[in-house]
């Protein structure tokens, strides 16, 4: 089965073929950051204006690189939620039309399903069950995976989520946008040993989370840094260095108490975050110990990208489940609410 797959949630619009039983054919994206960065956050109608622009010519450009017609395709996946309601509609107003052009099923996708199942891109790929840590710019969970659409969240962010703590952190120190990375290059030249940042929530029971206190707690840092005349690079760097070990043990600690919780040794990171080196050192180191396993999607697959979209969309028309003309973004959506792909 030839699936074209869909991204357009937010500030990428991605597209990708896959098959079946050859895999992953051909994929393109194109990034918004410096349409957004001026303004140092995604400006929601700018996106889906970008995303009307670039859509159609990206489908054509991925048809070309995999070699194949509109017509040799079987199906049409689309990112249907969570996400931005324009850029979403986007997504889903070029690839229902193009499905029912074309007489072929198209399937709604759930964003952070794509996520999740990024990995099963990959040669290697983790067996079910598993637990996933699912950390992104809007989205840190903890998940216990059984199959495709067998969901159990264990544990939630109740305010920000990692990777937009990193993005505040970002621009409280006026690194610019996006912050995420340039939180984590910056982190490289810092002092580990300078400043020593509190692990929110691991002193309780439970597998939620919370990072707008380490926000706070940076900004009384910055702060305090300016008032001693100490408002150098050097600090910044510092500052970085432990805002993100403190994220990374506190995402070690939370996976180290799901997998125990669950009794399971085998664990799945995904997300835009999953791509910070420190954060996978911690998680490798906290596996080898615990002589598990430990997977991720490779790292132009870890941001959002239409290759996940595909993979997901594909094993749902598989399975023969498809979305009808009467479709709808889903700005919000819980995991919970999909269906197993063996119902």
């Amino acid at each position: 089965m030839l699936v074209l797959g869909i991204e357009s949630s937010c500030d990428e619009t991605g597209v990708a073929i896959y098959d079946t039983s050859k895999g992953l054919l051909a994929h393109t994206l194109y990034t918004q950051i410096e349409l957004h960065a001026k303004y140092g956050g995604v400006v929601p109608e700018l996106a889906s204006r970008d995303h009307i622009r670039k859509l159609s010519p990206l489908v054509l450009e991925t048809l070309a690189e995999a070699n194949i017609k509109q017509t040799d395709l079987d199906g049409i996946a689309y990112t249907a939620g969570p996400g931005l309601i324009g850029a979403l509609l986007v997504g889903a107003s070029v690839a229902r039309s193009m499905a029912f052009a074309l007489d072929i099923p198209a399937i709604g996708v759930h964003h952070m399903e794509g996520h999740l199942l990024a990995p099963m891109l990959e040669e290697q790929q983790p067996e079910f069950p598993f637990i996933c840590l699912l950390v992104s710019g809007g989205h840190s969970m903890i998940i216990r995976v059984d199959g495709i659409g067998e969901y159990k969240l264990l544990g939630d962010t109740l305010d920000d989520a990692a990777g937009e703590a990193f993005d505040k952190t970002a621009k409280l120190l006026d690194l610019g946008y996006p912050g995420g990375p340039k939180v984590s290059n910056l982190a490289l030249q810092g002092n580990a040993d300078r400043y020593k940042f509190p692990r929110p929530m691991v002193d309780r029971p439970g597998l939620d989370m919370s990072f707008s206190g380490l926000k706070t707690y940076t900004l009384n840092t910055w702060q305090k840094a300016k008032q001693d005349n100490d408002a150098t690079e050097q600090t910044k760097a510092d500052i970085c260095r432990a805002f993100e070990l403190a994220v990374a043990d506190t995402l070690a600690i939370k996976c180290k108490r799901a997998l125990e919780q669950e009794g399971l040794n085998r664990l799945v990171v995904s997300g835009g975050v999953s791509a910070n080196r420190e954060i996978r050192s911690k998680l490798d180191q906290l596996m080898a110990k615990r002589r598990g396993e430990v997977f991720y999607p490779r790292l132009e697959f870890c941001t959002d990208n239409g290759a996940m979209i595909a993979y997901a969309g594909a094993q749902r028309l598989l399975a023969g489940q498809s979305t009808g003309l009467n479709f709808a973004a889903t700005p919000r959506w819980s995991l919970e609410e999909l269906d197993s792909i063996t119902t």
